[in-house]
This record gives C-alpha cells, structure tokens and sequence, in this order.
C-alpha cells in the first residue's frame, strides 16, 4: 500500500472580506457540508471527554438519514476519555486522519496511526488518549447495534488502511476499488465503513440508487458527484449525507486519486413502523 495523505480539520474562521457564499446545500435527498463550513464556531463539545472538540456532521433525522451520527474529533495532547461511549446498545468506528491515538478495549491497548482503523463492538469497554505531541484528529462513527437472535455480537477490530489490500470492482482495471476492513460475508455487522479509491478519470458508470443510507467523506482528491438530480464538485475535506434510494454516481477528476470514507448500513431486515 502507498503511503496515503488524509485531509484533517482544522477549523478556525474566514476573514471578513470573504464571501459568504459557499457550496453547502442541504436537500429532500441529500447533503453536502463542505469542508469550509467546519470553522470554530459550529464545535461541539461531550461529556466525559478532556481537551477535545468536535463537529457533528451527521446525526439522526426523522425522514431523512436515520441510522447513524458522524464526528471529526479533535483531541489535544494528553486529552480524550476514559469513557468512549456512555449510551447503551451504541456501536462504533474509529478512523484516524492526524496524529496518534492510545486506544484500550476490554483492557487490551492499540497503537492508532494516521490511516487507524477501529472497530468498538455495542457495549463495549474502551478509553481513548492523544499520544502524540500534537492534536489528534479522526472519524468517530456511531450506530444503534441490531441484534440478531443467534447471531453474536462481533469482535473488537483495530487495523489500518496500509494493512488492508484493496478490492478491485469487477471490469475496472483497478479504477475503482474498496478498501474493507470487515468481511462482507459476516453477518454479525450491521454496518460497514469501508474506503473507496477512484484512479484519476475512474466512475460509477450508473446511478446507484438502494436502501443503504451513507456518509461519505473525502480523504484526498476530488470528483463530480452525482447526487439525486444535480452533479455536485466535491474535493478533499466535503461530507456528503445521503438517504436511502437517493440516485448516486460520481467521475473522478485527478490529478490524483479520488478518497472517501463511506458508511452504510448492511445485513438486517427493513424495519418497520411500530403498530398502533
């Protein structure tokens, strides 16, 4: 695997001679915050967590994307929390664009790097410190687990995007390739984050259109994005979010290779609505 760049947020605030006027648009079927919209005054911040800041770039929304939440995290040095995760039944994804983490599950302790991935099982123990001697910055994923009677819960995962070889899509020379830290066969997940590489002029040569809601958001590169009726410009740093059987497909536009870090949920039955 080559060595990878990945875009990390660092926020602070436009001069005032700066337009206004950006790319962010948020529609019936989608939405795309670029990265200029992740400035110091859209930070969150959480419980239980020491020197650290967040933007919340997806999050449950009724009729729209309902499945997940999405987090840059921020973390200075010495900083997180030795508690990760406070909600019951919440599983997650780290992803590390900057820096180093010390992450601990069920008493085991991993090394994170730049490329890090992380799985954190529902219900799990985990602790999570920046040790590096600057800021720490990566993706925090989180999604209520669905269980499956006689299915168990899956493992703790922690890998990296240099130890996984990517997957080539069928017929495309390697144009267009996956990256999958999670066996697809699997059935203990209900979601996957996985990264999709583009080759400079690569395509989804048709519009996507399924059940899987998605967060994607560009680690190096950039693209025309085709989301529902529109071609959007998208370039390292954006989030798209989209709704389920919202149209998709996308031309890489080079130099270089084209990035993101999607999510989508997988393996479970279509819900319903509760009866009255």
């Amino acid at each position: 695997m080559t060595e990878r760049s990945y875009f990390a947020q660092t926020g602070g605030h436009p001069p005032q001679t700066e337009l206004m006027t950006g790319r962010a648009v948020f529609t019936e079927a989608y939405a795309v915050l670029p990265k200029g919209t992740m400035r110091d005054i859209t930070t969150s911040y959480l419980p239980f967590w020491d020197a650290t800041r967040l933007w919340v770039i997806a999050r449950p929304l009724t009729g729209f994307a309902e499945t997940f939440s999405q987090y840059l995290m921020e973390v200075q040095p010495g900083g997180g929390s030795a508690r990760g995760e406070t909600e019951a039944g919440v599983e997650g994804v780290i992803f590390v664009v900057e820096g180093r983490l010390s992450l601990e599950i069920e008493g085991a302790r991993h090394e994170m790097g730049e490329g890090g991935y992380a799985y954190l099982p529902a219900d799990s123990r985990w602790s999570l410190r920046n040790a590096g001697q600057g800021a720490a910055r990566f993706h925090w994923i989180r999604k209520l687990y669905e269980p499956v009677e006689g299915l168990e819960k899956p493992d703790p995962i922690v890998t990296s995007d240099a130890e996984v070889t990517p997957s080539e899509m069928p017929g495309t020379e390697g144009r267009w390739a996956t990256t999958r830290f999670v066996d697809p066969a699997d059935l203990r997940h209900d979601m996957h984050v996985t990264i999709v590489t583009f080759q400079p002029g690569g395509v989804i040569p048709f519009e996507e259109t399924h059940v899987m809601e998605h967060g994607l958001y560009v680690l190096e590169g950039k693209a025309v994005y085709k989301l529902n009726r529109d071609w959007v410009e998208v370039e390292a740093g954006d989030f798209m979010w989209l709704r389920a059987f919202c149209p998709q497909a996308c031309y890489a536009g080079g130099p270089g290779p084209f990035r993101y870090l999607l999510y989508k949920d997988v393996n479970r039955h279509a819900g319903f609505l509760p009866r009255r």
